[in-house]
Formats: C-alpha cells, structure tokens, sequence
C-alpha cells in the first residue's frame, strides 16, 4: 500500500472520530446548562472544554479580551474555520481524506461521509445557539455511528482496514484520557458535594460524554463512586472508549498493517501497554490520576510520531521531492495529539 493512501487511511477516521468526540462533549454541556450549580458562570462551564481540546490559547487569540461565554464558545469549537479542531474542519479532512482513498473503502462508506458532509456544512453555515446545537450534535453522533457501521460490515479485513480501525482507535483514547483528566480534577476538590445530587448529576455527565453511563450502572450496582469510574474509564477491557480496550484494538489493527522492520511502533506500543497493565484504580489514584494521564498522552503522542516515520515519512518525502504533491500532510491540520 502506499504511503500516502495508508495516511489518508489514518486520518480520515482519526478525524471523524475526532469530530465525534468533539460534538460529545459539546453536547454534554449544553444539556447540563439546565441543571449546572446556580453559582457556576459560564466561564467555569465552558472552559474545561477548551482545555480538553487543548485550544485555551487559540481561543484567547480569537478572543482577546478572555471572556468565555456559550455562544463563543460553541462557535469556535463547531463552526471556527479558523479553529483547526473544530468539528467543522475535522468533518472537512475526514471528507477530503475519503475522497482520496475511494477506491480503498467501500460505496457506502464513501456515499456515508460525502452526504454527512455536505449536510453538515449547510447547517454550519448559519448562526448555531445552543438550543438548536443540541440537535446538530445528536445527528453527528448519528452519522459518525453509521459510517463506522458500515466500515465494520462492507470494508475488506485487509491493510486499509487496519489504518482506518488505527486512527479511530487512537483519537477514543487520546480524547478518553482528555475528558477524565479535566473533568475529574473540576469534580474531586470540593469534598462538601460529594455524595450530593449535584456530585451524582456531574459524575454522570462525564460517563454520558463516553457513551458510557448505562453500561457502568449495569457493572457497578452501588452508586456513582470515582474510583470506580476511573477502574471503568481506564481499565475496563470491554467498555468500548475505554484505554485497555483501545489499547487492545490498535494492537489488533496494527497485528492486520505488519510491522515495519527495524521500525519504532512495537517499542511504543509495548510502552503503552506496560502502562496499563498490572495496575489498579487506587494505585492510580494513589500517585495521581493527572500525572498518570499526562504519561499516557505522552507515550500517546510518541506513537503518533512513530507511525509518521514507520509508515508515512515515504509520503512526505515525495511530497518534498514532487510539485504535483501536496507540501502538507492531509489530516494533520487538525488539532490534539496529531
């Protein structure tokens, strides 16, 4: 396979699972204005979730004067086409990385996402307020959900499929370790709400944001405790946004790609496994979830680096060599770990 059809692979479903994860979120806190502490101001809301996306900076840039409101928010996380994370380009790389490798994926995988795109960027184009962005962000889970259906029941268990399994695998966990280590840390200081309804609504939302709220109340019959969500979050092997259980399905997807001989993926890839095994949710919690998500991210990022030398750098050479070849990558524009 060539290069630059394996990177087109990649982020293609890097990034729309990237704007999946970036409409959950949003989603999340527009439904929990209705129901936030009386005391909470929009700022203390809607700011988590640029540290999530890890756009703090690019927002003050958009912003000068700092404030963090709702309707700025949203824009700039959904709309901003100057935003590279916004769910608006991540929606627009995935469709032109599509585009590129069609003869790669299935019809309907191609029919999927060139509809959802051109749907989606009608809707985009007008002003988006929050009652009405509820719904957009409810058709993106949507159509995000159908196209990785179809990829499961129409593309060929082949190299494209590993590339493409491999991009989505990687933006869950990454964004998986982003949420629970902003959230737990806004939710765990203040002891006095523990065990209230405000405590139990918030803990909730975060497992809402995973897609994971229903399956953690069938596993754990005694309530909503952190610990436990972190053992879920982290650790579980069969909860789908979980670390373990993305861990285990790029080492799948990457056992269908091949290794690349005297390549760096398997030194990190055991390194990320080594990471998440024989540990506990108190262990974890005991030396510091924040620290022990940072490393996370950072053996993450390392990966991404090496899968860029191992499997990508052909294609970046030709494209420094060749004028007919784009000079960036596509996909990588985008923002978080890549």
């Amino acid at each position: 396979m060539l290069s630059r059809i394996a990177e087109s692979l990649y982020w293609m479903s890097r990034n729309l699972e990237r704007a999946d994860d970036t409409a959950r979120i949003l989603d999340i806190n527009v439904r929990y204005m209705l129901e936030a502490d009386e005391g909470a101001t929009e700022a203390m809301q809607w700011t988590p979730l640029l540290t999530i996306v890890e756009a703090d900076e690019r927002y003050l840039a958009r912003h000068p004067d700092g404030q963090v409101t709702v309707q700025r928010v949203i824009r700039f996380l959904t709309q901003d086409k100057d935003n590279p994370g916004s769910l608006y380009n991540s929606l627009r790389i995935a469709r032109e990385n599509a585009r590129v490798v069609r003869d790669r994926i299935s019809q309907e995988m191609w029919e999927a996402i060139n509809q959802f795109w051109l749907t989606t960027d009608s809707h985009l184009k007008t002003k988006l307020q929050p009652w009405r962005a509820a719904d957009l962000y409810a058709y993106v889970h949507r159509e995000v959900a159908l196209f990785f259906g179809l990829t499961q029941s129409t593309m060929m268990r082949g190299e494209a499929y590993g590339f493409t399994a491999l991009g989505s695998l990687q933006e869950r966990a990454d964004m998986t370790a982003r949420i629970l280590d902003v959230r737990y840390h806004l939710l765990l200081p203040d002891l006095t709400l523990v065990g209230s309804p405000l405590d139990y609504y918030q803990w909730g939302a975060l497992l809402k944001s995973l897609s994971g709220f229903e399956a953690y109340r069938r596993k754990y019959q005694s309530g909503i405790r952190p610990i436990d969500v972190v053992e879920f979050v982290l650790l579980d092997p069969d909860f789908p946004r979980s670390l373990r259980c993305c861990m285990d399905g790029m080492e799948r997807a990457l056992g269908r790609i091949g290794q690349v001989p005297g390549g760096d993926v398997p030194a990190h890839m055991a390194a990320l496994r080594a990471h998440l095994t024989d540990v506990s949710s108190r262990g974890i919690l005991e030396q510091g979830l924040h620290e022990y998500l940072e490393r996370f991210l950072d053996l993450l990022a390392a990966l991404t680096t090496a899968l860029q030398a191992d499997y990508f750098q052909a294609h970046m050479a030709a494209a420094e060599d060749s004028p007919d070849l784009p000079a960036t990558r596509p996909g990588q524009a985008a923002g978080g770990a890549a």
